[in-house]
């Protein structure tokens, strides 16, 4: 049974920063990219960022040069260094996995959240 284990969220204070990591546990599944969701009160699930296997990163505009995503070397975790943070950035964030299983396919995995929240 693979589960994509988050922590690191919590309440701070606008301008404040925070760590997400995630951890795959269970079994290794050699993700090809790992990634970073969130969503919001009566909001859907947005991206936010992510990693491929070989370092590429991308951002969603709105935490763009406040967020940065790392993975660790044996790839098997993924982190959200978050700075600046905003009461806009208030929301259950998601960590994501996808594994290919053949050259077209790939199964996904989500983690359970973890709350983040930013007080004004």
């Amino acid at each position: 049974q693979v589960e994509l284990v988050e922590s690191g969220g919590g309440t701070v204070q606008a301008g404040a920063s925070l760590r997400l990591s995630c951890v795959v546990s269970g079994r290794t599944i050699n993700s090809s990219a790992m990634a970073w969701f969130r969503q919001a009160p009566e909001k859907e699930r947005e991206f936010v960022a992510a990693i491929s296997r070989s370092g590429s990163r991308y951002y969603a505009d709105s935490v763009k040069g406040r967020f940065t995503i790392s993975r660790a070397d044996t790839k098997e975790a993924v982190y959200l260094q978050m700075n600046s943070l905003n009461p806009e950035d208030t929301a259950v964030y998601y960590c994501y996995a996808a594994a290919y299983t053949t050259p077209r396919t790939w199964d996904n995995y989500w983690g359970q959240g973890t709350q983040v929240t930013v007080a004004s």
